[in-house]
């Protein structure tokens, strides 16, 4: 079962993604930086997946949370319905309140 508030930000939180270009193993699709969502819901906390590439312990564990983005916002020439949605799971550490 999936916590509804396990960090800084819960379901119904509008959220926007860094817009960040670090080099490394950075977790954060390049494509939706930048972009403000809707916290779906908060997943719990995990080893932080940066730090375990660079086999770390991945500690502390890091939030993530499912976000939800329209479409049309991430992509201005989406042709779908208006209604459509992406999801993508990010980091607390990725995520500014918007």
């Amino acid at each position: 079962m999936a916590a509804s508030h396990i960090g800084k930000f819960a379901a119904g939180d509008r959220v926007r993604v860094l817009k960040a270009y670090p080099q490394g193993h950075v977790r954060t699709p390049y494509y939706i930086r930048g972009h403000v969502g809707e916290v779906e819901r908060a997943c719990g906390a995990f080893p932080n997946p940066e730090e375990l590439a660079y086999m770390r312990s991945g500690e502390p564990r890091v939030p993530l949370y499912r976000v939800r983005f329209r479409q049309k916002e991430v992509w201005p020439d989406y042709r779908g319905s208006p209604a459509d949605v992406l999801e993508v799971e990010i980091y607390e550490h990725w995520l500014d309140p918007a």
